[in-house]
């Protein structure tokens, strides 16, 4: 089967490889859909980050070269021995964490931070971005027949998205600002829509991007026109109550943490690959709190019934949908280069 796999930074390579087989315990999935993540992004230009390269990995076994795509949707084909929780024919998307289950985090319930943890797609185990995947019956959700394959790659990252809100002590009629309008700061300005915020900032310098913002229910502040903590601060009388910093870029993070009030809170929500120096007086002095979250933990059931609800619009979001052939230069390259583009889907073919 076709697959794209990643060899190095900036090496990226569409093979033919040996497709899955569902052994004991896993599920087929002809893959439908799957979306670029800005993680698949980071991997491109300044990877390794998550993928395992020259050790393998303590729980896939694998290392480099490996299939990419981890927000995926598809259709079961085939079932191993000892699967009961999809059939054949089934619809569904894969909650793409592997976990070991017995280091501190995974029996305190805190899976995602699991000691070895990995993701399909990033750690081995195939991926996304390839016309099969094998995965193992406990990643696997059912969706049903109203959420579209296309909306289906969607639940991944608003798990993440939702998972951020969850963790923040935001309460409903709350003042939130998202810094960062890309696919997982769009998805987040959904969450908070869904999680009964009052007023929504979101700070994005993309006319694209501000356009989306907007049409979801943000209140755009581009950073070129204004001093964007003063002018929150000016808004909101005092600041937000919880900002979320989506960007990754450090000089952000200290923008995001002041816009909020006193005693508000910064949820980081980026991978961030270089360091973000932060003032500890910004925090104290004001007695914020800074917490950060990675992937998300028991919110892909709440994920799908929001979507039959309308939350997470596959059609709002979307911006370009792509063949697997063309996904290195139509879909790595054109993100670099593209800033209009916000999420691009691939299909497996």
């Amino acid at each position: 089967m076709k697959a794209l796999r990643w060899h190095g930074q900036k090496d990226l390579r569409l093979e033919n490889i040996e497709e899955p087989t569902a052994l004991p315990g896993k599920v087929k999935i002809k893959v439908e859909w799957c979306g670029i993540c800005g993680s698949d992004l980071h991997e491109y230009t300044a990877g390794p980050i998550f993928i395992p390269n020259g050790e393998p990995h303590p729980i896939t076994g694998e290392k480099a070269p490996i299939v990419m795509g981890h927000e995926f949707s598809g259709k079961v084909v085939e079932v191993g021995e000892g699967v009961t929780k999809v059939k054949v024919g089934d619809r569904v998307v894969v909650e793409p964490i592997y976990t070991c289950g017995h280091c501190d985090a995974c029996k305190s319930g805190y899976y995602n931070l699991c000691s070895t943890m990995g993701f399909l797609g990033l750690a081995g185990g195939g991926g996304g971005f390839s016309e099969y995947v094998a995965a193992e019956q406990s990643m696997v959700h059912k969706i049903p027949d109203s959420i579209s394959y296309e909306q289906g790659a969607l639940v991944e990252p608003s798990a993440v998205a939702l998972h951020a809100v969850r963790q923040s002590k935001l309460k409903v009629g709350d003042k939130a600002i998202v810094f960062g309008a890309g696919p997982i700061g769009l998805l987040v300005i959904e969450a908070l829509k869904a999680s009964g915020a009052a007023e929504i900032y979101a700070v994005e310098l993309s006319a694209e991007r501000k356009q989306k913002a907007t049409e979801l229910g943000a209140i755009v502040i581009d950073p070129k026109e204004y001093d964007v903590v003063e002018e929150i601060h000016n808004r909101t009388n005092g600041g937000a109550d919880v900002a979320f910093e989506v960007t990754g870029v450090p000089p952000v993070l200290t923008q995001a943490l002041n816009s909020t009030k006193v005693g508000g809170e910064l949820m980081i929500v980026s991978i961030f690959e270089k360091e973000a120096p932060v003032h500890p007086n910004n925090v104290v002095m004001k007695e914020r709190t800074i917490k950060g979250i990675i992937g998300y933990r028991n919110v892909f059931p709440a994920v799908i019934s929001l979507m039959g609800q309308g939350y997470f619009s596959a059609e709002k979001l979307v911006t370009k949908r792509i063949k697997l052939d063309d996904v290195i230069e139509e879909g790595f390259e054109a993100l670099l280069k593209e800033k209009n583009q916000v999420k691009i889907l691939v299909k497996a073919e």
